[in-house]
């Protein structure tokens, strides 16, 4: 069978993976296809950083903005939807450039992912009602009885994991850990990978961050926020978990002022940066790893090696 070329770019927030994958796209004749767990939704470009018009302008762009307020995506249904994309792109005849920060993702498509069984809707519909109305820590006190393992590995906060966890087990009666060691289903046959981490100096990375989310809040992150806020989506809706989402709601509840709003937003897209630069030196095995900011990477030698992996079958 013959594999397919697909370009992977991975990295952590504001490290200047969208416009890697942006100069990849123009040079190689390139579509674009987002792996980022939060920019699928249709809610929050702002705050999300999906691509703007100039960018969608710049090459085809797919799988943002796709779903919406009720729809919820696992590593696996975007597996399944990326795989979908790649395809597409590919029976064009062009390159597909897969971006994002969301690594359980990634590692989906590359190495495989553990087969997970699909849960009735009305299953999941029932135990979010439930958290609504008894809370997390109801539903893990629930959870440690029937699924210890589990448990003991979630916070009893975590509402999202935990309704997870349950609807596994109300819908198959094995534990979810169970699950996650069980079978993998294997990468796609058809498909080979370059893939690519942009890992840019920390403090560099930091300020990366601290300026974009001072240019969403002038850009209208917290209208966006409000508007999401007054359609009044269900707790268990990811978005309301994305980063900085937390302090802008508190802001326009008026629990804390517009300063430490901006101070917490910083704060959280600083730390979920450094996990991320943690997840990919760690988790992510790149062929191609660039250690400095986009505007001092040296392109002509990334696209030399790129065009060596376009032309070995």
């Amino acid at each position: 069978m013959k594999q397919n070329p697909v370009i992977v770019i991975g990295g952590p927030t504001a490290s200047g993976k969208s416009a890697t994958a942006l100069a990849l796209a123009r040079y190689f004749d390139g579509e674009i296809v987002n792996a980022d767990s939060m920019q699928i939704y249709e809610d929050l470009p702002v705050l999300t950083a999906r691509p703007g018009p100039e960018e969608l302008a710049t090459a085809p762009h797919h799988l943002y903005g796709v779903l919406g307020m009720q729809d919820r995506c696992s590593a696996g249904q975007w597996r399944d939807l990326v795989q979908e994309a790649i395809r597409d792109i590919r029976g064009r005849n062009r390159l597909p450039i897969v971006v994002g920060g969301t690594g359980l993702y990634l590692r989906a498509l590359m190495t495989g992912l553990h087969e997970m069984p699909d849960v009735p809707e009305d299953i999941r519909a029932r135990l979010n009602l439930r958290l609504d109305e008894e809370g997390a820590p109801a539903l893990h006190a629930e959870l440690s009885s029937v699924d210890p393992d589990t448990a003991a590995g979630l916070n009893p906060s975590d509402g999202q994991r935990i309704v997870r966890a349950l609807e596994i087990f109300v819908h198959t009666g094995r534990g979810l850990r169970s699950w996650q060691t069980g079978r993998i289903q294997d990468a796609p046959p058809d498909m080979r990978f370059l893939a690519v981490s942009i890992l840019p100096p920390r403090e560099d990375l930091y300020a990366a961050a601290n300026e974009r989310f001072d240019r969403m809040l002038d850009n209208g992150a917290i209208e966006e926020v409000a508007a999401l806020l007054a359609r009044a989506p269900a707790e268990d809706f990811p978005l309301l978990k994305a980063v900085g989402v937390p302090p802008i709601r508190a802001y326009i509840g008026e629990q804390i002022d517009r300063g430490r709003m901006t101070e917490l937003g910083k704060r959280d897209t600083r730390r979920y940066a450094k996990r991320q630069l943690t997840w990919f030196r760690h988790q992510f095995i790149p062929q191609i790893t660039i250690k400095t900011k986009f505007s001092e990477c040296n392109l002509d030698q990334i696209f030399a090696e790129i065009r060596i992996f376009l032309l070995t079958d």
